[in-house]
């Protein structure tokens, strides 16, 4: 019980220095002349998650390989296979809502290769970030001490009011990013690391980007009828909680061979 009280503390306080930094550096970058500042702000932050995870886990006593953050020979493949998931979910998404009715879909003119590879790096490296901060070290060390259910919950309420910091609105936080906790959490537990999630949750926020599901502008650009426009964001909600659930329940079942952190025990 001592050591379960300790690794709550220290991943909370974990995810609090985190918190702190990306407030910290956010503040520091905005007023560089470029625009690439905020992938300069990850880059320097996902080095800084690492170094910390490293800290850590040696604090937790917990080698590298538990916490999912060293690469493997299969690495590659799983952030591929990932990506290729979060895609085919958030091409989903607007067809579902395209479905319901009272919404359609037109192609945003001039959108330049540049600026496509702009918002996919800097997806790819607030996923990075966020996996590192959240389903690295503090979830596997969680699951380690307290089991499945317990770190998914507490990495659920820490994961959605960090984006409560940000900005969103409680309902936004908690069953928009909060569920995305959920499914990133059984994903990285499942595939024992943060290879897959990573790529998951990148090709998740990039998607949307792409078919105009963000606040910025994509590759598309949906349109409510008006006087629907309650209804389709109802559909966009719904759709989106309906995707997730069916995802999370294939990774919750999904029980892959030769797993040592999913099946491992850990002394208490």
């Amino acid at each position: 019980m001592v050591n379960r009280k300790f690794t709550l503390i220290r991943v909370v306080a974990f995810c609090l220095l985190c918190a702190i930094l990306l407030a910290a550096f956010s503040g520091l970058v905005k007023g560089l002349p470029v625009a690439w500042n905020q992938h300069l702000q990850l880059v320097i932050l996902v080095v800084i998650t690492y170094g910390l995870s490293v800290l850590f886990a040696k604090w937790e006593k917990l080698p590298l390989s538990s916490i999912g953050i060293v690469p493997r020979s299969a690495s590659l493949q799983k952030v591929l296979a990932g990506f290729a998931i979060g895609m085919l979910m958030a091409s989903l998404q607007p067809v579902f809502v395209l479905l319901l009715g009272h919404f359609k879909m037109s192609v945003v003119p001039n959108v330049s290769a540049y600026t496509i590879i702009f918002y996919l790096t800097l997806y790819i490296l607030v996923a990075i970030r966020e996996e590192l901060a959240f389903r690295g070290y503090p979830l596997f060390s969680l699951y380690h001490r307290w089991g499945l259910w317990p770190a998914q919950a507490i990495i659920f309420v820490i994961f959605s009011l960090e984006h409560v910091a940000g900005g969103m609105t409680w309902p936004q936080a908690f069953f928009g990013a909060g569920t995305g906790a959920l499914l990133f959490g059984f994903a990285a537990l499942r595939t024992n690391g943060i290879a897959l999630p990573a790529g998951l949750h990148a090709a998740w926020n990039f998607g949307q980007w792409c078919w105009g599901f963000k606040k910025e502008t994509g590759i598309l650009q949906g349109t409510a009828d008006p006087g629907f426009e309650n209804v389709v964001d109802r559909n966009g909600w719904i759709s989106y909680l309906l995707i997730m659930a069916v995802a999370i329940l294939l990774f919750y079942y999904y029980k892959p061979r030769n797993n040592r952190v999913v099946s491992a025990e850990v002394k208490h």
